[in-house]
C-alpha cells in the first residue's frame, strides 16, 4: 500500500492524494450475485427524521454483501481478487471455496491473488487471512474481525488498518487487546481472523478538495457560531462573539464534547479488564 501524491496542477490537484493498493484489482466489476443496490437515505430514519446529519447525495453505489461469519470450515478458498469497496474503508476479497460458492470476505493486509485461506476449528494454520478460534490463536498474534458471541459473526476491529493483540485464554474467555488500547474478555469460542485489516494507509490520504467529500456523500457543516440563535445554542450576537457558556453544546443542548454516554449498568462492563485511555486534548 502506497500513497500517491499528485502534481500541482491545478489548486486541489496541490493538496490531494490516494492510497494505492498494490494487489487490488483495478479490472473486475462486483459479482453481481453478491450485491444489491445502496438506497439513499441522507441521514434520515424510518421516520423521515434526520439522525446523521451533512449526509446526502454522493456517487450510486451498490453494496458487496460480506461474510463476516465465515461459517465453512476446513473447505480451502482460493483468493481470485482483491477488490475496492465504496461502502467501507477496508478492501474485500472475493474467494471461491471449492464446492464452487463465492463470497467477500474482509482482505488481511498483504493478502494477494491466488492465495489459499481457510476457517478451521479444530486445526491452526497461522496465514495472515486464515480465521480460527481464540482457543487456538497463539498469544501476541494480530487478529482482527472478533466476534462477541460464538457464531454471531465479526462485531470488533473492522476498519481499515485496524488489529487488536491476543494476550491469551484463561478458564472460559480470551483477553484482547483493543486498537483503542481497551483490555476486553471474549468467549474463547469465538471466531477471529489472523492478521491486520488491509489499507492501513487509509487514514494518511489527503481528500484535497471539496468534490471528492460530495462524492462520498458528505455535505458541507456550518459552524455553530455562524448561525443563528434559533438554530444552535453557539448562534446569534453582533459580529464575533464566544459561545458564551461553559461547554461547546450540540444543536440539541447536550454537552458536546467529554460527555459520557455509557449506560452505569452496561452488561458488557464485567468483561472489561481495562478502560481505553482518554485522548489528550
Amino acid at each position: 500500500m502506497a500513497i500517491k501524491v499528485y502534481k500541482p496542477t491545478t489548486p486541489a490537484r496541490r493538496h490531494t492524494s490516494v492510497a494505492i493498493g498494490e494487489n487490488v484489482s483495478r479490472k473486475n466489476k462486483p459479482l453481481k450475485k453478491l450485491t444489491i443496490i445502496r438506497k439513499q437515505k441522507s441521514g434520515r430514519n424510518n421516520q423521515g427524521r434526520i439522525t446523521v446529519r451533512h449526509r446526502g447525495g454522493g456517487a450510486k453505489r451498490y453494496i458487496r454483501q460480506v461474510d463476516f461469519k465465515r461459517d465453512k470450515f476446513d473447505i480451502p478458498a482460493k483468493v481470485e481478487s482483491v477488490e475496492y469497496d465504496p461502502n467501507r474503508n477496508a478492501h474485500i476479497a472475493l474467494v471461491c471455496y471449492k464446492d464452487g460458492e463465492r463470497r467477500y470476505i474482509l482482505a488481511a493486509e498483504g493478502m494477494k491473488a491466488g492465495q489459499s485461506v481457510i476457517c478451521s476449528k479444530t486445526k491452526l494454520e497461522v496465514v495472515n487471512g486464515n480465521r480460527f478460534p481464540l482457543s487456538l490463536i497463539p498469544s501476541g498474534m494480530s487478529i482482527y474481525n472478533i466476534e462477541l458471541k460464538p457464531g454471531q459473526g465479526g462485531k470488533i476491529v473492522r476498519g481499515a488498518g485496524a488489529r487488536s493483540v491476543f494476550m491469551g485464554v484463561e478458564d472460559k474467555y480470551a483477553q484482547i487487546k483493543l486498537p483503542s488500547s481497551e483490555i476486553r474478555l471474549v468467549p474463547k469460542d469465538c471466531l477471529a481472523t489472523l492478521g491486520q485489516v488491509s489499507n492501513t494507509e487509509f487514514r494518511n490520504i489527503r481528500w484535497g478538495k471539496a468534490g471528492r467529500m460530495r462524492h462520498r456523500g458528505i455535505r458541507p457543516t456550518v459552524r455553530g457560531k455562524a448561525m443563528n440563535p434559533c438554530d444552535h445554542p453557539h448562534g446569534g450576537g453582533e459580529g464575533r462573539q464566544p459561545i458564551g457558556m461553559k461547554h461547546p453544546k450540540t444543536p440539541w443542548g447536550k454537552i458536546a464534547l467529554g460527555a459520557r454516554t455509557r449506560k452505569k449498568t452496561k452488561y458488557s462492563d464485567k468483561l472489561i479488564l481495562k478502560r481505553r485511555k482518554k485522548r489528550k486534548k
